[in-house]
């Protein structure tokens, strides 16, 4: 390692030095910015293709993935590989936002005017306003920086991390223009724990365990007999498909401590009879909230007034939700 380099204040002097030009960016949120999102918001029938080269193809990359997760339908399109066949993802209404540090790369001015035939509106995020792509699109959005933070200012740092700041907050306008709720973000993440917290509910978790059910009437060793084989720590009381009590586990264990004649203890006899209930079309997230609430790691689910099982503490750790 070459001597005399401290580490800590290059990396607080790289963090500093795109801080400052992610602030600068707020200058290019004019009313080129606007009427780039409007035409955007406007044109429901196409997506938005991005495009690039090198870093900014990287950069583009994580733009298409944003905007689909947001509500804002893109694809990914490489610059070298659109004048080689590619070109023809570009369907009638769509738009096309290139990406570009310089605005004079090869490929992308070799680009720009197939894409101007074929009548697509071109929106540039372009870190050089004077350049080729600039003056040639449609729409240009202005994410110049003063400098890179690699050492010899050459290495894409700086201008990578605006286009990406850029490409957020364009997301994230149409996000609010659409209306974009948590609803419509869980339906296009359904596999994540943000998802499930907003589309699981109590019904699915309780029917992946078994139902532990007994009388009011019942012994002490059909108790004991139906929490140990249900493996859920807890059973519902019930006489005539009506829930009357819940008996836990620590429910039998306090019984056991302070009663010494266990031959006729009957469920009636240790069941607490204002057990916590959830409805079975709740969602997942209610019933971790209301465990929290009373400390307790089981309820009792009900669908049309009618015992349905039990919902666990480790069903929702499984799910991830937690």
């Amino acid at each position: 390692m070459k001597e005399g380099i401290d580490i800590k204040t290059i990396a607080k002097q790289c963090i500093t030095q795109e801080t400052n030009a992610i602030e600068n960016l707020t200058s290019s949120i004019d009313n080129h910015f606007i009427a780039c999102v409007e035409e955007i918001y406007k044109d429901n029938q196409g997506r938005v293709i991005v495009t690039g080269i090198g870093k900014s193809a990287i950069i583009a990359q994580k733009i298409v993935a944003t905007f689909n997760s947001t509500g804002t339908p893109a694809i990914f399109m490489h610059a070298a590989d659109a004048i080689h066949g590619d070109l023809g993802i570009i369907q009638a209404h769509d738009i096309v936002m290139c990406l570009s540090k310089s605005g004079e790369t090869p490929e992308i001015k070799l680009l720009i005017p197939m894409i101007k035939m074929m009548e697509n509106k071109v929106i540039a995020l372009v870190g050089n306003i004077h350049s080729y792509l600039a003056i040639h699109a449609d729409y240009t959005i202005n994410c110049s920086v003063d400098k890179e933070s690699c050492p010899n200012n050459l290495a894409p740092t700086t201008s990578s991390t605006a286009q990406l700041v850029m490409g957020n907050t364009l997301a994230v306008c149409l996000m609010a223009m659409r209306g974009f709720s948590a609803k419509d973000f869980a339906r296009v993440h359904p596999g994540g724990a943000l998802g499930k917290k907003l589309y699981l509910k109590v019904d699915t978790l309780c029917k992946q365990n078994e139902k532990p059910m007994v009388k009011s009437s019942d012994k002490l060793d059909v108790i004991i007999y139906e929490i140990s084989s249900k493996r859920l720590g807890v059973t519902a009381v019930v006489d005539n498909h009506n829930i009357v009590g819940i008996i836990t586990d620590g429910d039998l264990r306090r019984m056991l401590q302070t009663t010494q004649n266990i031959q006729n203890i009957t469920a009636a006899d240790i069941m607490c009879q204002t057990p916590k209930i959830i409805q079975a079309d709740e969602m997942a997230i209610k019933a971790l909230e209301t465990m929290r609430q009373h400390n307790i790691t089981s309820l009792l689910v009900i669908d049309n007034n009618k015992y349905t099982g039990v919902v666990h503490l480790h069903d929702i750790i499984r799910e991830g939700i937690i």
